[in-house]
């Protein structure tokens, strides 16, 4: 009898691994690289959307000056002695807080009224030293539900600040401006500053001797 199956030319041969996956095959690879790229837009978004602040950013000013976020370029000192931990029950925004900026470790961090009149959502102060009390920092922080609320708040506490005015400028996180600084002399001691600043919905204050706040802010990452 003859045989009647069909002769395996060039055309009908069973196709290779190599060959064209096909249109289908190619619609899901390309639906996963989608959802890929979308899930790290979200991961990206959320970082700067949520809590409403994030790190303020590294890169120089167009002008040649540095932006409120810019880091020296020298490498940071490291402190001497070890940060106090966090209690237990630390809110988020504390926990946020580092533990050493530069050569400066957290010491103490309690929660603050100073602004109470102003109705954060919370309010802390923390100190960070370098093991010489001369040269402590103490930070007072406090975050607001929306930007108006930390900007009014921000302006008030500015016009409290007497002294003489040595810098101003525009906090930035990645290229977008998102609040203000400005360092004064302190208007009973020359010798001591304070540094304002708001980074979207929290408004900062460092007070302490000039070179120890003005190291102390530069290294700061929020």
């Amino acid at each position: 009898m003859p045989d009647n199956k069909p002769l395996m030319t060039p055309h009908n041969q069973p196709p290779s691994l190599s060959a064209d996956p096909g249109p289908a095959v190619r619609k899901r690879r390309l639906s996963l690289v989608i959802g890929a790229a979308v899930l790290v837009v979200l991961v990206l978004f959320s970082a700067f959307v949520w809590p409403h602040w994030a790190p303020r950013s590294a890169a120089p000013a167009a002008n040649g000056t540095t932006s409120a976020g810019s880091k020296p370029s020298s490498v940071q000192p490291k402190p001497t002695i070890k940060a106090e931990p966090l209690p237990q029950d630390a809110s988020d925004l504390l926990k946020a807080m580092p533990d050493t900026v530069g050569a400066y470790a957290r010491t103490k961090a309690q929660a603050a009224g100073d602004w109470s009149s102003a109705s954060p959502l919370e309010e802390y102060q923390l100190t960070y030293s370098t093991g010489d009390p001369a040269k402590d920092v103490t930070l007072t922080l406090a975050q607001w539900g929306e930007e108006g609320d930390a900007a009014k708040q921000y302006a008030a506490l500015g016009q409290t600040m007497t002294g003489k005015e040595l810098a101003s400028g525009k906090v930035k996180v990645s290229g977008k401006v998102t609040g203000s600084y400005t360092e004064h002399q302190d208007a009973d001691n020359a010798k001591r500053v304070l540094v304002l600043w708001r980074n979207a919905t929290v408004v900062f204050r460092a007070q302490g001797p000039k070179a120890a706040v003005d190291a102390f802010y530069k290294a700061f990452p929020l």
